[in-house]
């Protein structure tokens, strides 16, 4: 039997962890994350489930460093079964007349920029048969959301396009809405909220992952 692959951007916490951990028992995991510790982390936890994983401790807006990973997968495997784009930069909420512009250029170099790069160098890998799943936020035009909002509806309008495209031909593109979740961004975003009432990131995964074709 052929190995599945999965390959994870964000993979390092939250819902990108969650996601590597249930498709670990079916798929090779190929986790990108900045934080290595947190990769080291979510490896242990694959292996513990009997699972693969290969780490790649790399920065998203490095495209010298996604061109290398991309071949890599390539040379490796051939293909890619699926990708989840679960990477994002949460910028500081802040009025949209006083955006800080250091913000605002990360948030469109990580969300927008990264993002369709990525597309460009993965569509091959997918090809027709594979599938790629982004992540909606509908924060999109709430107050102090203007760099991050603006920025993730970018994102996710581009995917729709993809989506759009790819009907007839491949990959199948799909666009998942989490619950919200006691994850690290949403802790920046809502420092005081009860985290309690919040959903598990791992019965999340295992929900969005339940929508997609086998």
């Amino acid at each position: 039997m052929t190995e599945k692959t999965a390959l994870i951007t964000g993979a390092s916490r939250g819902l990108g962890h969650a996601l590597a951990l249930a498709l670990a028992p079916t798929h090779h995991i190929i986790a990108v994350g900045r934080t290595t510790g947190a990769l080291e982390e979510l490896d242990d936890a694959i292996k513990a489930k009997g699972g693969a994983a290969t780490l790649a401790p790399m920065d998203i807006n490095t495209d010298a460093a996604m061109q290398t990973l991309c071949r890599g997968i390539y040379d490796r495997w051939g293909s890619l079964d699926l990708w989840a784009h679960t990477a994002v930069h949460a910028a500081p909420l802040a009025p949209t007349s006083m955006i800080d512009a250091k913000d605002m250029n990360k948030s469109v170099a990580a969300n927008v920029t990264a993002t369709a790069t990525l597309i460009t160098y993965i569509a091959p890998l997918l090809g027709s048969d594979g599938q790629a799943l982004f992540f909606d936020d509908t924060r999109a035009g709430e107050k102090f959301f203007g760099a991050y909002g603006a920025t993730k509806a970018a994102q996710i309008a581009m995917a729709r396009s993809w989506q759009a495209e790819t009907v007839k031909t491949g990959p199948q593109v799909h666009i998942a809405a989490p619950a919200p979740m006691p994850t690290a961004t949403r802790a920046r975003f809502f420092p005081g909220e009860d985290r309690a009432a919040l959903a598990d990131p791992t019965a999340e995964a295992a929900r969005i992952l339940g929508t997609l074709n086998a």
